[in-house]
């Protein structure tokens, strides 16, 4: 962690959180769906029961957390030190510090961050940049890029 957090760039996962929202809106919709066929259901029993909403609610909120964690918590923080990557799970425990010392050449090919630590490309880091959020990947590469080759 900087003492100085102004110096950091912060990259999230809203990339993955979209989608995690499109799903949680699913979710609802199939549950309030089966919340109002349930006023039908005394005319028609083969309908099913309005409890039947709660497996899909309760799904939408997990979606709905998961989505709000993602935007709120970083992917790739960039210091003065080097690049701090945190994993999707246990991010506390998992974190590699990779020092900008350690990086000799770094490139992005498609969708994908390499970062190289010797100059035969034989040994490095490769980072997606799927879980960033579309307009903030050109931001991200520039940063890395500028960096590295400096």
């Amino acid at each position: 962690m900087v003492a100085e957090p102004h110096k950091e760039l912060r990259f999230t996962r809203s990339g993955q959180a979209a989608g995690f929202c499109v799903a949680g809106a699913v979710m609802i919709g199939i549950g309030v769906t089966l919340l109002a066929t349930g006023y039908y259901r005394a005319i028609n029993p083969s309908i099913p029961h309005s409890v039947w909403a709660i497996p899909f609610l309760a799904t939408a909120t997990g979606l709905f957390i998961l989505a709000r964690h993602l935007t709120r918590h970083a992917y790739l923080i960039l210091t003065p030190l080097g690049l701090e990557v945190f994993p999707f799970f246990r991010p506390s425990k998992g974190m590699q510090m990779v020092f900008w010392q350690e990086i000799n050449a770094a490139e992005v090919v498609g969708m994908w961050l390499t970062l190289h630590f010797n100059s035969e490309r034989t040994a490095g880091m490769h980072l997606s940049l799927r879980p960033v959020g579309k307009k903030s990947r050109s931001m991200l590469a520039k940063a890395v890029l500028g960096r590295v080759n400096r």
